[in-house]
C-alpha cells in the first residue's frame, strides 16, 4: 500500500513529495537560507531588537505634545513596531525609560529625568556631527547610478546611517553646493535628493582606506574559521581579482560578470561600513535595486560570500552584517553616537532588571499570603545533603522541589496580566 507524504505550503495549500513543486520550494526555501549560524552575531542582533523598539517609542513621544503620549495611541502604534500583547505591560517592564501615570481614566506615558537628559545628550552629538553626515550622503548619492535617491527610500534607511529624521531640514539647505532637492511630477513620492559635486576625495572605500594604511593593494578581508575549507578556496578565488570601487560607475561592466560581481560585492561592504551597526536589511536594501544596480535575489547573492558577510533570518527578517566589523558580539569600531544610543541601552536594562526583582517580590508575597512559604537560603544548605539522601530513596520534597509546584510559581512570576 502506497504512503503520500504532503508538506503544507503559506500560499498554494499542500503539495506531494512527488509534486515538482515540492522541489521547487525545497530548493528555494535552502537557496534563501543555507548559512550556519554564528552564536555571538546573533547574540549582537538580539540584543539590539528591544533597544530599537524603545528607540521607536521615544520618537514616537518626542513627536507629541509636550512629549507626553496616551497609552491607547501608543497601543496602535505597536503594529508597526511589530509587537503583540498590551503597551501599558510593555512600558512598565522599563520604569527608567518611561513613565507610565493615570489620569482622567486614562493611561498616559512621559520619559523619566534620565531619559530626556539622554535624548539631548544624543541631538548634542547629531548637532557636533552634521558634517560627517553630510559627507556620508554625499557617499551615498556618488555610488548610485545617476546620483540621485529617492527620499522615501532613503527614508527607510536614515536611522542606519545615523540621520536625524529632519535631515532634509536640518543637513540638506545648508550643504547647496552638494545637495539640490526636486521634484519632477510634484507628488510627495517622487521627491529626490541629487548631488550636484563630486567630491573625490570622497570616493575612497572603507577596503582603499585601510589598504593605504596599511600598504597594499585593496583586497577584502575574510572572517571565517579555518575549518570552513571549500568556503574559504571560493573566497580566495574571488579575491585574486583586481578590486572594483563602488565609486569607480558602471561603464563597461556586464551584468553577471565577475567585475560586475566584485563591484556588487564592494558596495554592499561600503553601504554597510557607513551605517552604525554595520548590518542591514536586505529587504531594505532590496529598494534600491535600480539606483545602485543589485541583483535581483540579492538575499541569495550575499549568501555566495560568508567570509564576508554574515546573513541572519531572525525574527523571520534578512539581515545582512559584516563579519569584520565585529569582535565577538562587539562592535570594534563605535560611532560617537552609538555610544550614547549603547547608555540608553544600559539604563534599559536597568529598568527591566528592576521590574522583574519588584514583580519577583511581589509574587513572593503572594506565595506566602497562600500558605507557601519557601525555606530560608541557609537552611536549604543545611539540609543539601538530606535532601540528596531522599531524592535517592525517593522522598517528597514538596514546595517548589515538586515539579508542578514550580510550573505554577514561574506561571505567577512572569504573567503579565499580574498588577
Amino acid at each position: 500500500m502506497a504512503t503520500w507524504i504532503y508538506v503544507k505550503t503559506q500560499r498554494n495549500g499542500y503539495l506531494s513529495l512527488c509534486d515538482p513543486m515540492f522541489h521547487f520550494h525545497l530548493v528555494r526555501r535552502f537557496s534563501l537560507w543555507s548559512m550556519k549560524k554564528d552564536p555571538d552575531l546573533e547574540a549582537a542582533l538580539h540584543r539590539n531588537r528591544r533597544w530599537v523598539v524603545n528607540n521607536q517609542i521615544k520618537n514616537i513621544i518626542m513627536r507629541c505634545p509636550d512629549q507626553v503620549a496616551s497609552v491607547k495611541y501608543l497601543q496602535k502604534k505597536f503594529k508597526t513596531l511589530d509587537l503583540q500583547g498590551k503597551a501599558l505591560n510593555w512600558l512598565k517592564k522599563y520604569p527608567c525609560c518611561f513613565e507610565v501615570y493615570l489620569e482622567n481614566d486614562e493611561y498616559y506615558c512621559g520619559m523619566t529625568k534620565r531619559m530626556i537628559f539622554l535624548t539631548q545628550e544624543e541631538e548634542s552629538v547629531k548637532d557636533m556631527q552634521e558634517p560627517l553626515y553630510a559627507d556620508r550622503l554625499a557617499k551615498l548619492l556618488m555610488m548610485t547610478r545617476d546620483q540621485r535617491l529617492n527620499v522615501m527610500k532613503l527614508n527607510e534607511l536614515r536611522r542606519n546611517f545615523g540621520f536625524p529624521d529632519d535631515y532634509l531640514l536640518r543637513i540638506v539647505p545648508k550643504y547647496p553646493q552638494i545637495f539640490r532637492v526636486v521634484n519632477h511630477t510634484g507628488r510627495r513620492s517622487s521627491m529626490e535628493i541629487e548631488l550636484t559635486a563630486w567630491n573625490p576625495d570622497l570616493a575612497i572605500s572603507a577596503i582603499e582606506t585601510t589598504a593605504k594604511k596599511d600598504g597594499r593593494e585593496p583586497c577584502f578581508p575574510c572572517s571565517l574559521p579555518p575549518t570552513w575549507v571549500k568556503s574559504l578556496e571560493r573566497f580566495e578565488d574571488f579575491n585574486s581579482t583586481l578590486y572594483v570601487s563602488p565609486y569607480s560607475g558602471f561603464d563597461g561592466l556586464v551584468e553577471g560578470s565577475k567585475e560586475m560581481d566584485k563591484r556588487t560585492v564592494g558596495l554592499v561592504h561600503e553601504l554597510l561600513s557607513l551605517t552604525l551597526w554595520k548590518k542591514a536589511s536586505i529587504f531594505k536594501l532590496g529598494h534600491f535595486r535600480r539606483e545602485l544596480c543589485l541583483p535581483e535575489k540579492l538575499n541569495v547573492f550575499l549568501l555566495k560570500h560568508p567570509g564576508i558577510f554574515y546573513v541572519s533570518n531572525r525574527y523571520q527578517i534578512y539581515t545582512v552584517l559584516l563579519r569584520e566589523a565585529y569582535n565577538g558580539t562587539e562592535l570594534i569600531e563605535k560611532d560617537p553616537l552609538l555610544v550614547v544610543k549603547e547608555k540608553f541601552g544600559e539604563l534599559m536594562q536597568e529598568g527591566l532588571h528592576e521590574y522583574n526583582r519588584r514583580h519577583y517580590l511581589l509574587n513572593l508575597e503572594k506565595k506566602r499570603n497562600r500558605g507557601m512559604i519557601m525555606q530560608k537560603p541557609e537552611k536549604r544548605r543545611n539540609q543539601s545533603d538530606e535532601t540528596s539522601e531522599q531524592d535517592k530513596e525517593g522522598g517528597d520534597l514538596g514546595g517548589i522541589f515538586d515539579p508542578e509546584e514550580r510550573k505554577r510559581f514561574y506561571k505567577v512570576l512572569f504573567d503579565d496580566n499580574a498588577p
